[in-house]
């Protein structure tokens, strides 16, 4: 009860509401990823959504709530989760899933060991902005193929009132945050929800008959972490390219707000916080938690920088996760609607890489930045994967290593600026 009175901190009652409100927004536009997860390896949705309130109010902790992240389920961890899951069953790849979290530790405590230089060395913005970049248009397709009323390759939703829906959805969300005023400039990204789900509404495009059955309070089921050593093995070396990804997230927020959350609270912060998330999440059966770039695409837009709201956003997923109605609500909410908003979310971390390239003037003129940057955004918009045995390098993790690899390897001329 401390921590939480800690957390939420003497504020008045009326900016207290403005911020939850501001909260209920990041909980909109981090939810559709959240549950997509654990529906797609068999974990439960409503302990994915608790693991992400637990482990966003834990790292809070951590870090001493300086910095505006929400942690959500971890999309690295995808295919893991469905082999761990056939090969040792629930139990085991839940332990697997929590030893996980101690990769994180272990790279929290060579950054402390190094120090920040050493992590700008390694992380120079030739690095960093084509990362950035690819953080948004490596789930371009998803964003498209959400507006578009697909899911995979299945047309979930009739393709011409999917275009008419997202593109409803994304003009109202354009408007308000360019045109609106200055509140609803603060919640653009809700308004812009609510206006699609209604627009569904009138156009027959919502199925209530879900929210109609399913009871209000519903507890979650809880299965018992097996120890299983083999899951562990398996896991821990997964935890490298979601770790990575966590630096350009966290790298990316502080372009966005101005703050260098490298340097305070520091990055062997951020990352303990963000493995103790995986840990527990891990542990009550909920899929591994990450920094997300909507979010960062959320605050960027919204100007809202105020890491309260991220409490607030993750209160509310704690409390949803025993809700089965307003579970079955979000639930509802038709896949072009946030197809519209992720359109608009996902191209502004895309910009915002360009953007770091352009504030260092990296030279793309120079053959070993060309290289660097080019290299990086074919591999990790190409969806190329990488197997070493049973281990798989994807998307931000591949591109990343790379991306650091060939820094330290290629020569650099002592005028290029990197």
């Amino acid at each position: 009860m401390q921590s939480f009175v800690y957390l939420m901190g003497s504020i008045g009652l009326g900016h207290q509401f403005k911020l939850a409100l501001a909260g209920a927004q990041i909980l909109f536009v981090a939810f559709g990823a959240m549950v997509l997860v654990p529906l797609l390896t068999g974990l439960n949705p409503a302990l994915a959504l608790m693991g992400a309130g637990i482990g966003t109010l834990l790292f809070q902790i951590c870090t001493k709530r300086k910095v505006p992240i929400y942690l959500g389920s971890s999309f690295a961890f995808i295919a893991p989760i469905i082999y761990a899951m056939q090969e040792w069953g629930l139990a085991s790849t839940m332990f697997g899933l929590f030893a996980a979290g101690f990769m994180y530790f272990v790279f929290a405590a060579l950054i402390k060991w190094r120090g920040l230089a050493s992590v700008h060395r390694l992380l120079p913005p030739v690095v960093i902005g084509p990362v950035i970049m690819v953080i948004g248009l490596s789930v371009a397709v998803v964003a498209s193929n959400m507006a578009m009323g697909r899911s995979g390759d299945i047309q979930v939703v009739d393709y011409t009132h999917s275009l008419f829906l997202s593109g409803f959805t994304f003009a109202v969300t354009v408007i308000v945050t360019v045109f609106g005023s200055k509140m609803m400039r603060l919640i653009p990204i809700l308004i812009g929800v609510a206006a699609g789900y209604i627009m569904a509404l009138l156009t027959g495009m919502v199925d209530t008959s879900a929210m109609a059955a399913a009871p209000w309070f519903a507890l979650p089921h809880f299965a018992t972490p097996q120890v299983n050593w083999q899951a562990a093995l398996f896991m821990l070396p997964v935890a490298i390219a979601p770790t990575i990804e966590h630096i350009g997230g966290i790298m990316a927020i502080g372009k966005v707000t101005g703050h260098d959350y490298v340097k305070e609270p520091g990055l062997h912060r951020t990352l303990a916080g963000d493995g103790l998330g995986v840990c527990i999440a891990g542990l009550i059966g909920g899929p591994p938690v990450t920094t997300y770039g909507e979010v960062t695409g959320a605050v960027m837009i919204t100007k809202n920088s105020n890491p309260v709201i991220m409490t607030w956003a993750a209160v509310f997923a704690i409390f949803m996760a025993f809700f089965g109605k307003f579970n079955a609500f979000l639930s509802s909410i038709p896949l072009p609607v946030m197809g519209g908003i992720m359109l608009l979310l996902f191209g502004t971390i895309a910009s915002l890489g360009l953007k770091t390239l352009i504030d260092a003037r990296v030279d793309l003129m120079e053959p070993r930045n060309l290289v660097i940057v080019s290299s990086v955004l074919v591999v990790g918009v190409g969806g190329m994967v990488v197997k070493i045995g049973t281990m798989a390098f994807a998307g931000v993790g591949l591109c990343a290593l790379l991306a650091i690899v060939l820094n330290l390897l290629l020569p650099s001329k002592s005028s290029s600026q990197t």
